[in-house]
C-alpha cells in the first residue's frame, strides 16, 4: 500500500526517493535552517510534502546545477524558500548565478611591479624555485593580521606536503 501524496515521510523514505543517504539529510539540516522535519519522541524526523519539496530543490541546485552550499543559501537568503520549493516541484528553473564582474584591486595593489627574482639551481629531479625554502619573500603590501595567519597556515601546509611528497627528506 502507497503513501498518500500529502502523508509525511520519514528520512529513510525521504532519502530513498531523491537517492540520497539520510546522513545527507541531517547534515544538511545543520546548513539550511529552512530544514524543519517535525520530531517526535526518541528524535525520529518526519517530513512533510513542503519539506520533501525544499529539501528535493536543494538537491537539484546542489547535485543537478552544481551550486554549493553557499551558493544555495544565498538563494535562500536573495530569493526565499519558495522558489527552492517551486524548483523542487519542478515548477522554476533554477537562476544562473551571475559572473563575477572583475573587481578594482584593494587600495595599494593597484600598480604594482612585477618582481624580478633570481631562479635557484634546483635539487636534481625537480622543477626550480623562485627562491630558495626557507628564504622569507620581500614584503610588497601590507597584510592584515589575519591575511598573514592565513598565508603561514597555507606555508606550512605547503611544507609539510613537500616534505611528504620530497624522497630525499624521508
Amino acid at each position: 500500500m502507497e503513501k498518500s501524496p500529502d502523508a509525511f515521510r520519514t528520512i529513510s523514505e525521504v532519502a530513498d526517493e531523491l537517492n540520497v543517504p539520510q546522513h545527507v539529510l541531517r547534515f544538511w539540516e545543520t546548513r539550511f535552517t529552512q530544514i524543519k522535519p517535525m520530531k517526535r519522541a526518541g528524535g525520529r524526523r518526519y517530513y512533510r510534502p513542503a519539506d520533501v519539496d525544499l529539501v528535493r530543490g536543494i538537491r537539484v541546485l546542489l547535485y543537478g546545477e552544481g551550486y554549493t552550499i553557499r551558493g544555495v543559501q544565498k538563494i535562500f537568503k536573495d530569493d526565499g524558500a519558495a522558489t527552492i520549493v517551486a524548483i523542487g516541484r519542478g515548477e522554476a528553473k533554477a537562476r544562473k548565478p551571475e559572473l563575477l564582474a572583475e573587481k578594482a584591486p584593494p587600495p595599494g595593489m593597484a600598480k604594482a611591479a612585477p618582481r624580478i627574482v633570481k631562479a635557484v639551481a634546483p635539487p636534481v629531479g625537480r622543477a626550480p624555485l623562485a627562491r630558495p625554502i626557507g628564504e622569507a619573500p620581500k614584503v610588497i603590501h601590507k597584510l592584515t593580521g589575519g591575511q598573514t595567519d592565513t598565508l603561514k597556515a597555507a606555508l606550512r601546509d605547503l611544507t609539510d606536503a613537500r616534505k611528504l611528497l620530497d624522497p630525499t627528506t624521508r
